[in-house]
């Protein structure tokens, strides 16, 4: 499972991109609503917090958009170890079936995909998948300004966290603008 860990050391935003739910009217504006607050430039300290790697420490920069009439998101940007950087990449959009979604490549590569989910009360659950590895991903916008992110993944009966991550916005979006 380290290596595992390793290639998702840089992943705290992989599974805010898929979610599947069955949707109502109600559903489908809580879902969009959601992402809209995504929207914008993120920035922040991360974590290992489980595993070979426990104690690594990156940080990341995204850049979170929503596909215009669609429900769903894309966020675009990297993490940084220390002088190494990783270019990171996600999307997810609603379909009929629910949520789906790939982080970098999707599992096909070297990614993963993003495979269910549900989004409520300020967060959003998804399910991740790569080949014999299953996990969560938690990510609750606990204020306009603040994201927090949770990788979790399952080690035999236990769904164990693995990666903690807190974004805050880097966007204006709540400053005032300042008269000449």
């Amino acid at each position: 499972m380290s290596s595992t860990l390793r290639n998702f050391a840089l992943l705290p935003l992989a599974a805010a991109l898929a979610t599947g739910v069955a949707f109502s009217a109600d559903a489908s504006e809580r879902d969009k609503q959601f992402f809209e607050q995504v929207e914008g430039n993120w920035s922040g300290p991360g974590e290992i917090v489980a595993g070979k790697y426990k104690g690594t420490k990156f940080i990341c920069n995204f850049a979170g958009t929503t596909p215009g009439g669609k429900i769903g998101m894309a966020l675009d940007g990297g993490c940084r170890v220390g002088v190494f950087n990783q270019e990171m990449s996600a999307k997810v959009e609603r379909l009929a079936s629910g949520y789906r979604g790939t982080f970098l490549d999707g599992a096909a590569g070297k990614g993963l995909d993003v495979v269910s989910g549900t989004v409520k009360d300020g967060h959003a659950v998804f399910a991740i998948h790569r080949n014999e590895l299953t996990g969560a991903m938690r990510a609750q916008i606990s204020d306009k300004d603040t994201m927090n992110v949770t990788i979790s993944v399952h080690v035999e009966e236990e769904l164990v966290p693995v990666i903690g991550i807190t974004l805050k916005r880097l966007d204006a979006r709540t400053v005032g603008a300042v008269a000449d």
